[in-house]
């Protein structure tokens, strides 16, 4: 669980990138599994607390959940092939960098978060210590929200598995 303390940070950073922006568009489009753009970008940012947290890292708190929060800001269906998405892993960092340059100011720090968040499926590593956090983040949600999908055929393996077949 995600101290306490930073809670409130990312609530005030959903309400304020929410505000004339088009950030509420991320809830129209689904990332992994059931889950929406919108929902997997609050869940990087809380996984990403939690990893600095935990680490005890000397970070920059309300920066590294604005990144993350950013971090898919693509607007689009990626799932949709047809309509020149076939290759959403290695270009939607730089689409998403470009839509928060359109509705946010953001630092330097925040751009590398965006745009560096796929390595090492895009081949330039993150720069920053927040960056990193969120690459790993992004990684460990998306394997969760993906891997949601069969929880009901994982715990039917577990009980089939557990039972011992005489013969």
């Amino acid at each position: 669980m995600v101290l306490k303390e930073y809670e409130p940070i990312i609530e005030d950073t959903i309400e304020q990138l929410c505000n004339n922006s088009r950030f509420l568009q991320t809830t129209k489009y689904m990332q992994h599994g059931k889950t929406s753009v919108y929902e997997h970008c609050i869940k990087v940012a809380y996984m990403s607390c939690r990893i600095a947290s935990r680490l005890r890292l000397n970070v920059d708190f309300p920066l590294l959940i604005r990144g993350a929060l950013l971090h898919d800001y693509f607007l689009y269906d990626w799932h949709d092939k047809n309509n020149g998405h076939r290759l959403h892993g290695f270009f939607h960092p730089r689409k998403s960098l470009q839509n928060a340059h359109e509705d946010f100011e953001l630092t330097p720090k925040e751009e590398n978060i965006i745009l560096r968040h796929m390595f090492p499926l895009t081949p330039i590593p993150p720069y920053y210590l927040e960056s990193w956090i969120v690459c790993i983040a992004d990684k460990l949600c998306a394997l969760n929200e993906t891997l949601q999908i069969n929880v009901i055929q994982q715990k039917m393996r577990k009980k089939i598995s557990s039972r011992r077949i005489s013969v």
